[in-house]
């Protein structure tokens, strides 16, 4: 089992101003495993296929992580932003499902207090 170090991001829409909401990017560094390392290519209209992989990453969760798993969005992984398709508590661990390549919001706010990853 491979282990994994790296970056999850959240989309929460927040309000910004009375009245005003918008979708801000949280992103949290978090520890775990890669416990299914498989890719395919995916038929599309364009030229070239699409690549699509069906990793499976299980995380060691904080307290955000669990109070905010449905937010989670995307993971960075090998140098690449990937979709979550799934993700599921398992305590005290979520295990995430990636899918195709993450094009969605870029990273605005970064949490991390106290110096050790994974920790708000």
């Amino acid at each position: 089992m491979a282990k994994f170090y790296g970056n999850v991001g959240y989309i929460k829409n927040t309000e910004v101003q009375p009245g005003v909401w918008a979708d801000q990017t949280i992103e949290k560094s978090y520890y775990g495993d890669v416990t299914r390392n498989t890719s395919r290519f995916q038929q599309s209209d364009g030229v070239n296929d699409d690549i699509s992989i069906n990793n499976i990453i299980s995380i060691v969760a904080d307290p955000y992580a669990n109070e905010n798993f449905q937010y989670i969005r995307y993971v960075e992984w090998m140098g690449t932003k990937w979709k979550v398709t799934n993700a599921e508590v398992k305590y005290p661990r979520i295990i995430l499902t990636l899918g195709g390549m993450y094009h969605g919001y870029s990273t605005r706010t970064s949490i991390n207090t106290g110096g050790n990853a994974g920790n708000s």
